[in-house]
C-alpha cells in the first residue's frame, strides 16, 4: 500500500447518518444519491471512530437546501491526512476500504478528533484519508 501525506481544506457537506454496518451504509448511499443525483457531485464517506457513526456526504453546491432535501449540513475538517488511493471495480473495491484503513492506522498516529474520510473521485477510484496528528512523526 502506497500512502501519501496530503493537506486538505475543510469541505462543506450535506449528509445522512448511518450505522457502521455495510447494509445500513449501502441504504444511506442509495438514499443520498436518489435525493441529489450523481451528476457533477463530489461524494464522501466519513467515519467517526469515537461514536462509530458513518456519514454519507455530498459537497454543498450553490443553491442547495439541505433541510428541504431532508439532509443535515456540516463540515468535513481540513488538515493533515495520510492518503491511500484504491482503484478497482465496485463492489470489489469497496471491500478493500476497511483493510486499507487498518493498514493506514498502523502506519501513522491517527488524530481521533477528526473523522476518517473516503473521497469517491470516480466510480472506480477512491481516496482513503486518515487524519493524522499535527506533530511530526518520529523518524528512525
Amino acid at each position: 500500500m502506497a500512502a501519501t501525506p496530503v493537506e486538505r481544506a475543510e469541505t462543506e457537506v450535506m449528509f445522512l447518518r448511518t450505522e457502521d454496518e455495510p447494509v445500513e451504509m449501502r441504504r444511506g448511499w442509495e438514499q443520498l444519491e436518489a435525493v441529489v443525483g450523481l451528476r457533477g457531485r463530489k461524494f464522501f464517506g466519513a467515519f467517526d471512530p469515537s461514536t462509530r457513526e458513518y456519514r454519507v456526504c455530498v459537497q454543498v453546491r450553490e443553491g442547495d437546501d439541505p433541510a428541504a432535501l431532508g439532509l443535515e449540513s456540516g463540515t468535513l475538517p481540513g488538515g493533515r491526512y495520510l492518503r491511500a488511493r484504491l482503484r478497482g471495480e465496485p463492489p470489489e473495491v469497496y471491500e478493500r476500504i476497511g483493510p486499507t484503513f487498518a493498514a493506514l492506522v498502523k502506519a501513522a498516529r491517527a488524530d481521533e478528533t477528526r473523522p476518517s474520510i473516503e473521497f469517491y473521485r470516480h466510480r472506480d477510484e477512491i481516496d482513503l484519508l486518515l487524519p493524522v496528528a499535527d506533530s511530526p512523526a518520529a523518524t528512525g
